[in-house]
Parts: C-alpha cells; sequence; structure tokens
C-alpha cells in the first residue's frame, strides 16, 4: 500500500516556547489503515490531529497528504486539501439548535457556494447524501430534530454524518468516544471501522484506552509528553509497554 500521510520531524511549541506539546514526531500511514494514537490526556494527541489538517499551525516540521505539502499549502490549496481530510470532533462540535440534517450539511461548506450555504440552499443532490449518511448510521429517523435533542451516542453519529458529507479519503476522529459509556462507545467505533473495512477510508483516531485501540486499530502509535514512545502492532504492547506508555497512572487506566 502506497503512503497517504507522511509527518516528518513535526513540532509545536505553545506559549512563548514554555510548552513542548510535540517535539520532532515522524511516522506515516499507508491507505487504508486504520491508526490509533494512544496516550494519557496532555500526551500530544489531539494537538498531532489537529496540526495534520493546520488546525493548528505546527512550530515545525513538514505534513504531506498524498504528496501535496500541507504545512506549506496557501489557502486554496489548503482548502483543497481539507475537502479529503473529515474530522470528527470529542465535543461533536454540533449546532445545538439547528436540526441534525442542517449540521451534517455543513460537511458540503468547501463545496457549495458560500452564500447559498448561510440561507441553507443546498442542492437536492446534497440533501439526498446527508440522508444517505444518516441513514448509515443509523439515525434517518432524528434527521428533522434539533441537535440538542439527541443522546451523546446519537451526536457523535451525526459527526461522523457530517464527516461522510466530504466523501474523504482520511477521516480523524479526536477521542470521539471520552464522552460516552463503554456500550456506546463501541458501537460509535464500529462505525468508523465499516468506514474503514467497507469503504477503503484511512482512519486516525486519538483514544484513552488500550482495549479499544486492540480491538479496533490495525497498528498503534503512542504519545508521551508530546513523544512518540511505541509505534507497531496491538499485539506488540505488553505489560511493560503500557507502563511505559502510561507511567505511574498505568494501574489506573479504565479498561473498557
Amino acid at each position: 500500500m502506497a503512503e497517504q500521510l507522511v509527518v516528518e520531524h513535526l513540532s509545536k511549541v505553545y506559549e512563548r516556547g514554555e510548552i513542548l506539546a510535540l517535539n520532532d514526531i515522524s511516522f506515516s500511514v499507508k491507505k487504508g489503515e486504520f491508526l490509533v494514537v494512544i496516550g494519557l490526556s496532555g500526551s500530544g494527541k489531539s494537538t498531532l490531529l489537529r496540526c495534520v489538517n493546520r488546525l493548528i499551525e505546527p512550530t515545525a516540521g513538514k505534513v504531506f497528504f498524498e504528496g501535496a505539502d500541507v504545512t506549506a499549502a496557501p489557502p486554496r490549496q489548503l482548502l483543497r486539501i481539507r475537502r479529503q481530510m473529515g474530522m470528527i470532533f470529542q465535543q461533536f462540535n454540533l449546532v445545538k439548535r439547528s436540526t441534525v440534517l442542517t449540521n451534517v450539511l455543513a460537511g458540503r461548506l468547501g463545496y457549495v457556494n458560500p452564500w447559498l450555504s448561510v440561507i441553507h440552499r443546498f442542492p437536492p443532490s446534497d440533501v439526498e447524501l446527508a440522508m444517505t449518511n444518516l441513514d448509515r448510521v443509523g439515525i434517518r429517523e432524528q434527521a428533522y430534530k434539533r441537535a440538542d435533542e439527541l443522546s451523546g451516542g446519537q451526536q457523535q453519529r451525526v459527526g461522523i454524518a457530517r464527516a461522510l458529507m466530504q466523501q474523504p479519503t482520511l477521516l480523524m476522529a479526536d477521542e470521539p468516544v471520552s464522552a460516552l459509556d463503554p456500550a456506546t462507545s463501541h458501537s460509535v467505533m464500529k462505525y468508523l471501522e465499516q468506514m474503514n473495512q467497507e469503504d477503503g477510508v484511512t482512519v486516525i483516531a486519538s483514544l484513552h484506552f488500550l482495549s479499544l485501540a486492540r480491538r479496533y486499530g490495525t497498528r498503534i502509535l503512542a504519545l508521551k509528553d508530546g513523544e512518540i514512545v511505541f509505534e507497531g502492532s496491538p499485539d506488540d504492547i505488553d505489560e511493560a509497554r503500557f507502563k511505559e506508555i502510561y507511567g505511574e497512572e498505568a494501574e489506573h487506566v479504565e479498561v473498557r
């Protein structure tokens, strides 16, 4: 498989150089992989994902996506690159007072006339695609409800449907199940697995729980204090590796 994403010597420094969030991170992702990034809160997982699509500007290093230099891309090119990168957020990032359908259609904002999108005028083909994606995540019947009427698990499924509206080749999920109970977490992760296996969409998901990483990831990248401390197969993380990744917190990490 060809390398779809290449990250070279990526670093991110916050607050006048006082906080080093990422320190010289390098790795690559092949097309069709399901890469899980694990680590404690504050290890750099969210920063890494946001540097890949430049929601956060890296301090140093390069990111290449399908051969294009993301870190050097001017605004128009960056917009085209981001169309191929779906993003699912930890706190759902929905417009709570808008309908589920309107939230899903927001995933087409990079494609439609911005003036029409302001007044929620989308082509019929986009509306049909939105309903198809809602059907795919099992909540088509919720299309005309306000987003804040849905449960947390349902709201995250709206987030997945919205990301799918971009028809991405890479789907990034930043702690997508941290606000959900264990049973709901698995239902959400299974949708991501479905997109990966059935559609061939590359998935990069940051997770806190090792059990979820082992269940869904084809490869694991572990961060600690902004540095890679493990990269390999889920089966290769034994107790010693686990403690290396989580340190003193190892015995207190909840298993799901």
